[in-house]
């Protein structure tokens, strides 16, 4: 017998428990969420990295909760959130080597809470070794979610309990396509790059919230997006969302997604052949160092 064993391709969550997760997630944002929505004191919204990444005492909060259920119900797990992660960085290098990882986003499209918009949702992805296996994407405002995993395609679900496949749109030649590229976040040389390339396109815009950015990407309403800030929380369910609903998602560089690269760009598009048609048109970005 070998001293380990290989990790079966099958879902880290049994339908039970993806069904105990959705209510988790639910439950924390009846509780810490929507109350602060639009009420929000002035001493309840803080500056992290910069004046426009914030963080509220929803998100602190929220994060709190899901982590204490998760690890309940999970104990074995590695629980990352993105605000511990703003208190210890090296609990993001942690996700890479962890058989099983939860990682948490609690209120993603915090500048949109933070301003009033309703516009923002709960992330939570599961890894394994940085390969995400699980992803959900859950609205709070409409009480709805997309959830997929390895042997499951990417549904909607409702509070209802109504539950339908979504599917990504079939793409197209360049000058038909629309999308989310986080243009605000790359460099300045990255920006002179792109800005150009840009008009190449239908439509090119960001909603500050990776969470919406995926939902509507997996249903088909944009063809793509791409980022080149590789927060895990923001990203990691996306990908397994993205292709699970027929999309591809990969660096541009080729190289399949895994929570432990931190730079390059990540292109998730509707199928393999308008990826190859953004991956040409944006090619010039490849001349970063991607690790």
């Amino acid at each position: 017998m070998t001293d380990s064993l290989p990790i079966p391709l099958s879902s880290p969550m049994t339908p039970a428990q993806q069904t105990a997760l959705v209510n988790m997630v639910r439950r924390a944002a009846r509780a810490e969420i929507m109350p602060r929505f639009r009420n929000l004191a002035q001493g309840e919204i803080a500056t992290k990295s910069g004046p426009h990444d914030l963080v509220t005492e929803a998100d602190r909060q929220a994060e709190a909760m899901l982590a204490r259920g998760l690890q309940r119900m999970f104990p074995h797990a590695l629980i990352v959130g993105e605000e511990a992660v703003a208190a210890r960085p090296e609990l993001r290098d942690e996700v890479a080597k962890a058989e099983l990882a939860i990682i948490i986003d609690p209120v993603d499209g915090t500048w949109n809470f933070a301003h009033a918009l309703p516009l923002f949702g709960v992330i939570i992805a599961v890894t394994r070794f940085g390969r995400p296996v699980l992803g959900l994407l859950y609205d709070p405002v409409g009480d709805d979610w997309i959830i997929a995993d390895e042997t499951t395609p990417s549904r909607l679900g409702a509070a209802l309990g109504t539950e339908r496949p979504v599917q990504v749109s079939p793409g197209g030649a360049l000058d038909t396509l629309q999308g989310y590229m986080h243009f605000s976040l790359m460099t300045q040389a990255q920006k002179e790059l792109v800005a150009p390339l840009i008009p190449g396109l239908t439509r090119v815009t960001a909603l500050r919230c990776s969470c919406h950015e995926y939902r509507l990407l997996a249903q088909g309403s944009v063809d793509f997006v791409m980022s080149g800030m590789l927060n895990p929380w923001d990203h990691a369910a996306g990908v397994i969302i993205c292709q699970k609903a027929g999309g591809v998602a990969m660096m541009l560089d080729g190289r399949d997604y895994n929570a432990e690269i931190t730079e390059g760009f990540l292109l998730c598009a509707s199928n393999q052949a308008t990826w190859e048609h953004l991956r040409d048109h944006f090619s010039g970005l490849l001349g970063d160092t991607q690790k």
